[in-house]
Parts: C-alpha cells; structure tokens; sequence
C-alpha cells in the first residue's frame, strides 16, 4: 500500500500543477491567489528553475512507471469496490414497465458499478388482466355501503364546517391508502344571502321572499316591465325582437334549463335588460322547491380573475369580466306560475312573451370571505412520474347533493382504494402517475378547482395528461353523453364498448340512443382543464332516456330518495359503470406506452369552423365589403395542422416501444397539442377561456365565422390563423421540420 501511496502522490506531481498564494488586501483581509502554471515555465519558474519548492518533477522514465504502476492499482480498486458493493445491496432492483414486458433498471447507489445487460422481462399484466381487476373491485356492493357513508356529512356548503370535516375524512382516507396526502387553502369570495335583509321579488300585492338565489348576482332594487323569454337563448330574444317586444329597462323571466343561468343572465343583459328572474322547468318537481345557482359568466373566484385567491393582498383589485352587473334571483314554479297567469293565463309557459305588467326585484345578497380546502391523493407512476392524470370531484353541494357530489366523491374515494390495491396486491404498475382531487366551492363555479389551476398553471399544462370529472356522472338511467376534447373521443368509445351497461347484458355502447358527444358547456365542470388551461378533459352522465337533465339539480331535493327514484332504484349499479368509464380511461392513459389520445380526431372539428369561415368570406368578398384578406391563409394553417397530426401517428407506428427515451419524446409531442390550441393573443383576464376552438370570445373561430366587423375580422383571421400554425409547428418533430407556405 505504501508503494501505491507514492505512485499516486508522484502522479499527481506533474508538469501542470496549480500555485496557491495567499495575500494580504489593503482592507486587511487575507485572499487565496490561484496561478496555474505549465511545463514549469511561468515568470516564478524561471527565477526558480527546480519549480515551486513544494514540487520537484520525477525523471521521465520513472513517470510511465509510475503511470502503468497506477493503472494497475486503479483497476484492483474498482474490482474490490465493485465486489464489496454487489455483497452489500445485491442485484440492482427492476422496475417493469405494464406493456411489452419491457424491463428497466434502477441504478443502486453503489459506486463503481458498470453497466449490467437487461435481463429477460418478467411476467407483466396485460390490458385484459388490468380491466378485469377493476371490474371485480367496483360493484355495487361497494358503492352501497360508500354512497350511505357519505350521505351522513349534510348540509356541506363550501367553506364551512361540515366541508372542512369531510375534506379531513377524505385525508384520513387517502393516508390510509399510503397516497401522501396533501391539501391546497385558498382564501375566496364568495356572495350569500343577507340573513337580515332577504332577498324579494314584488308584483303587484304579491310579495314573494324566495330563499333560494344566484351567487354573483348583482345587488340592488329594479323596476321594469315584465318580458317572458322561454330558457333565455338567442333565438328566443330573437323572437321576441321579430314580435317588437320592448327588451330595454325590462325585467326578463326565463326557465331553467338548456344553458346555464350565467348564460341567460349575460343574454338578458346584453339586450338591455335591468333584471333576471329565473324558474324551475319541471311540473313533476314539488311546487315549492328552492333553486340555488351562481350567475358568473366564467369560473373561479371572479373577484381573483387570472390569479390564485392564496391572499389576496398579493393581487389588483379587478373583477371578472364574467360578472353581471344586473340583479339576478331564482322564484319557486308556484310564484312563476301565479305571475304567468296574471298576465296571459296558462298558455304562458313555453313561449316568449312581452311586456305587460311591472315586477320589481331587490337582490340584497353580501360577500364574505371563506376558507376552501381542494384535497389531493396520489399514484405515483413507475416509469414517467411527473406525467399525471388527474380524476376530480366537488365534494360542496347546497344541500345534501346526492347526485352533485355524494356520487361523485364516493366514485372517487372508491377509484383511489381500488387502484391503489391493485398496485400493492395485484402487481399493476403504472408508469404514469394518477392524482385524485376533491374540490371544495364547486357549486359557485369549479372555485377550487379553477384557483388550483390558477396557482399551477405554468406546471399543470405542461405535466398533466387528462382531467376526468365525476361530477353529476349519475343522474338517471337509460342514456348517456359525454362532453370531451376530441383527442378523447376514440378513447371514450372503445371505454363504452368494453364496460357492461347496467340494464340488460350489453356494452353502454349499445345502451346509447342518442348523440354520444355534446359541445362542453362554460358551467361544466371539466371545461376550465379544457378551455382555460389547454388540458385534455372529458365529464360523462348517465341520464334517464326521455329526459335531459335531473329535475332536482341545483335544489335542497337532490337526495338520496330522489336518484334512486330516477335510477329506478339502482344508482349502486349505475354508479359502479360509471366508476369503470373513469378506471378504464385513467388507467389505459397512464398504462400505455404512449398516451391514448387521436389526434386525427380534431380534423373533423377543424374542417366545420374553417368552412364556416371561408363561407363568410366569399360571401363577403361577392358583396365587394373584403377584397383584402384570402381564404388559403386558414387553410394552410388547417393543412399544416393535420400533416403534423397525421406525422405524429406514423411516427407512433414506426417507434419501437420498448425505447422509454423514443416514447417519452413522442409523448411529449403529443401532450402539445391541446395547450398549444390556447390563443397567445389574449388576456387571462378578460378572455380566461382561451381555447382556439372550445373556448370563450373573439378570437375562437366560431366566434370569427360570426364576426360583422370587418376590421375586427381581418386582425382575429390573422391572430387565428397564426395560432393554429404555431400549434402545427409545436407539435413537429425538429425544428427544421416546420413548414411555412
């Protein structure tokens, strides 16, 4: 040892060494000068030609002696090191991907150790392994007994106790599942009634004092003559416009249903409209029933648009675009009956109708601050970790909320428990990661989850596959839709068509009677993932065949009693299909090689807003109102689009999936595509929904093919058109493979 000792320390002693002086500055202190010196030749070397006399050079021949002498021992130093580490730790551990039986090693942190050749993949489960454990863990057995568990927690408005507590449950839950929980506080405003001063709707002597209302609404007492306008869409104001009906300083009646009740509000308001009075659209419903609701045209705090309500010191004081400046309040189906009827008997109902009589309605509602906790749970992957799917629920609902929220947090502890079994006792190995996620403030419009949006926007696009949501999932029995981005579509379908449908012995792609896909609406509570911040999402329902929507939604009768009543008795059942839907998309997503998404999907969505477009234009350039702009410019941005989409899926058919490296690349492309849709050229703030093609504002393409002003039409073609070619060119392989034309 002695003799190696002296070969290393003659090494080290060569021709190239480093000089270390140490000087005194005139402030007193003491600094370390490095000089590096070569072949001995610096200004000191010369006065001193032995070198630096801590130095003295070995004679040449005695160096490659000392070379070969340390190589020899540098080698029995790696062989005993990586000897003594093999005994310590063992065989370096394997971690199998879920498909192609694909092995990948995990480095120990011994040193010294080389490469080792992967071994034979072991045994993984296949696909039909992976479906049919989920299919025994989610019955109705199950959700019986999950469902009645947290039924108990009522009321649970947002932010209050009873919230908080089945938010710590949900905690305890997934701690108990080992998923390192974690919560996510935001502190937001939300509107409720005044307790001392309520809310009133006057017409005539009739005074009605409605304890249901419309968070958001404006404030403040309004008189105006009293318009019918049916559900509030445009084409009933413009019926009512064709009728010369009067909409300025009216007071506008509506029915739910069809859009949302920020919808009709924003509709009313637009046409001059100084109050809103909105009723329930149900004869089977009790007389009586309250209805509750939020009228922000948008989601998330509106008083925090574009930021996250952690404290909103930090934040301008500015207001959500999305806000109605106009009072807006809900009445019972008796008080909306009892004033149809005054002013045109009973035909009233149905159809528009113009003003006779005036109403008055003072909303008195007041802001207050309320602590919401959104509560997280998660899967980690094995192979892509940082890549996630996200499966979320509101677990706040204005009264019981059986079905807007029981339902939904039930499926979605139940998901957690199952999947989580299947990775400790079934040997099920995701490579990507699932985050499960209760939300608090969903009622007032997805705030908890569109503030976590907010706080992680830049992370979150980037990271997060797909949002799945699993509110309403069950809201009757017989038919079913979905509201999806396209690159979900195919996915949904072939889900359908592999989970058995709870009546009769088919698929649920058999049960479905109907259109399978509808628009994503501004109130679901998957649109702003999709819409706002460019990821894949999808919510689906189950519904009764000859109705369209639950009648008890948004009121105190959304119980238990009422569900079973419109599942027939058999929401265990239905909601056990429809925790399959949500397992089976989830799982195939983080399971596969590559993400599960069609991109082609989009060409059909593309082609119908760029051929409403193009029919403006000609129509415009024929009158001679544009001679400036031409059609080719959209259509070689939709061209450079679908050649990108159709490169990707040659390219997944030409990749050898058993390269991690190749699939993480083309993942990478492939998880481009939706965020790269959101427009750059607008204001999060004024225009939050940003999505070229499903979001909210002039610069959508369906907004454009509407568009009157031409000088707005020209800049909004060119920002368009710009925004579909850049997806195009994010979305290509190299750099040198974009295409301009």
């Amino acid at each position: 040892m002695n003799r190696m000792r002296s070969v290393f320390n003659n090494f080290m002693k060569n021709e190239r060494y480093s000089r270390f002086t140490l000087q005194t500055e005139q402030d007193g202190e003491r600094r370390v000068e490095v000089k590096l010196s070569e072949d001995g030749l610096d200004g000191d070397a010369e006065a001193n030609p032995g070198g630096s006399p801590t130095f003295r050079p070995a004679p040449r021949g005695q160096n490659r002696k000392n070379i070969c002498f340390l190589l020899v021992a540098t080698l029995l130093i790696f062989i005993i090191g990586y000897m003594v580490g093999y005994l310590i730790h063992g065989r370096p551990k394997v971690s199998q991907s879920c498909e192609n039986n694909t092995v990948y090693r995990v480095a120990t942190s011994v040193p010294f150790v080389p490469f080792v050749p992967r071994e034979e993949p072991a045994p993984s489960l296949s696909w039909v392994d992976i479906t049919k454990l989920l299919e025994n863990k989610l019955n109705s057995e199950t959700f019986t007994k999950t469902l009645s568990e947290f039924d108990k927690v009522s009321p649970r408005s947002a932010g209050s106790y009873e919230d908080s507590r089945l938010g710590n449950r949900i905690i305890d839950q997934f701690k108990q599942l080992d998923m390192k929980p974690w919560n996510d506080i935001h502190y937001v405003r939300l509107q409720t009634p005044d307790e001392n001063k309520p809310n009133t709707v006057t017409f005539g002597s009739d005074i009605f004092k409605p304890k249901g209302y419309l968070a958001f609404s404006g404030t403040g007492i309004k008189t105006g003559k009293l318009v019918y306008a049916n559900y509030g869409l445009p084409e009933d104001f413009a019926v009512l416009a064709s009728n010369k009906v009067e909409m300025e300083g009216s007071v506008v009646m509506m029915r739910c249903g069809k859009i949302s009740f920020a919808q009709k509000v924003a509709n009313a308001e637009g046409k001059g409209a100084v109050a809103v009075l909105i009723h329930p659209d149900n004869k089977d419903m009790t007389a009586d029933n309250e209805v509750y609701g939020h009228v922000h045209f948008g989601s998330g705090d509106p008083y925090t648009p574009g930021f996250p309500s952690f404290n909103q010191t930090m934040f301008p004081p500015t207001n959500s675009s999305g806000l109605p400046k106009i009072p807006a309040q809900t009445i019972t189906y008796n008080n909306a009956d009892k004033i149809l009827q005054a002013i045109s008997g009973p035909s009233g109902f149905g159809r528009s109708l113009g003003g006779i009589k005036n109403i008055t309605v003072e909303v008195n509602n007041v802001l207050g601050f309320k602590e919401i906790h959104n509560v997280f749970g998660v899967i980690k992957g094995f192979i892509d970790p940082d890549q996630y799917v996200v499966l979320g629920a509101q677990r706040d609902a204005w009264g019981k909320g059986y079905a807007r929220s029981t339902v939904g947090t039930s499926t979605l502890i139940e998901l957690a428990k199952a999947i989580r079994d299947m990775v400790e006792k079934d040997g099920f190995r995701p490579r990507r990661s699932i985050v499960f996620a209760s939300w608090s403030a969903g009622e007032y419009g997805s705030v908890g989850a569109t503030e976590w949006l907010e706080a992680h926007m830049s992370f979150l696009g980037k990271n997060v596959l797909t949002y799945i949501s699993l509110d309403g999932i069950v809201q009757g029995v017989g038919s079913f839709y979905a509201s999806a981005s396209p690159l979900l579509h195919t996915l949904l379908e072939n889900t359908l068509r592999a989970v058995k449908s709870p009546i009769g012995s088919g698929s649920l792609k058999e049960m479905i009677r109907t259109d399978l896909f509808r628009p994503m609406s501004i109130d679901d509570p998957a649109y702003p993932f999709l819409a706002a911040s460019g990821i894949p999402s999808i919510s689906f329902h189950f519904i009764s065949l000859n109705k369209e929507e639950y009648p008890f939604y948004n009121t105190l009768l959304d119980n238990e009693d009422h569900l079973n009543y419109a599942t027939s008795h058999d929401t265990a059942s239905v909601t056990a299909s429809a925790a399959q839907i949500a397992g089976q998309m989830a799982l195939r997503l983080v399971h596969d090689h590559v993400i599960q998404f069609d991109m082609t999907r989009y060409k059909k969505v593309l082609n119908i807003n760029v051929y409403r477009i193009n029919n403006k234009i000609y129509t415009l350039q024929k009158s001679g109102k544009l001679s400036d702009v031409r059609r080719v410019w959209l259509d070689h941005a939709k061209g450079s689009f679908q050649r990108a989409a159709d490169a990707i899926k040659n390219d997944v058919a030409k990749t050898d999936l058993s390269d991690p490296e190749a699939c993480r690349l083309l993942n990478d492309r492939i998880m481009r595509i939706e965020r790269s849709l959101l427009s750059p050229y607008v204001s999060p703030i004024e225009t939050p929904f940003r999505h070229l093609l499903s979001g909210q504002g002039p610069h959508t393409l369906a907004a454009i093919a509407e568009m009157t002003d031409l000088e707005q039409l020209h800049t909004q073609l060119a920002l368009a058109t710009w925004n579909l070619q850049g997806c195009a060119n994010s979305i290509v392989e190299n750099l040198w493979d974009v295409e301009f034309e």
